[in-house]
């Protein structure tokens, strides 16, 4: 596609950069919806395994104390967890949901995120 001047130098025409940039343009069109789609999958997948991480450091509480924790901090300060881990959808570390019984003591935790999942379940749900 290079082309000789009169002077002798080399060089494309302003056309055939254009060509270029619209063929890079269509095949980003095509290549970032999958890309952002698969950041979303990351984000759902790391959820899923941090809710089942805090459902078992639960467990494991209420199993070694005979009762849950009332926070969640309270498996961080009897290490069953580093630290409270992050809601990848919400990117923080306070957005957690509980539910705790009669005695205010935690039994179920789900994610506090708004919106639904690319499967389209509610992430509350899970």
């Amino acid at each position: 596609m290079a082309f000789h001047t009169t002077n002798g130098k080399k060089g494309f025409t302003l056309i055939e950069l254009l060509v270029v940039m619209a063929i890079i343009a269509t095949l980003m069109t095509l290549v970032a919806p999958k890309y952002f789609k698969q950041t979303e999958r990351a984000k759902e997948v790391v959820l899923q395994h941090n809710i089942r991480g805090l459902r078992e450091a639960i467990d494991n509480y209420r199993q070694d104390l005979a009762a849950g924790p009332q926070t969640l901090d309270d498996l961080v300060s009897r290490r069953y967890l580093k630290e409270v881990p992050l809601d990848p959808v919400t990117g923080r570390r306070d957005s957690w949901v509980t539910e705790v019984d009669d005695d205010a003591l935690i039994q179920e935790v789900r994610s506090g995120a708004p919106g639904t999942s690319l499967g389209g379940e509610a992430y509350a749900q899970w």
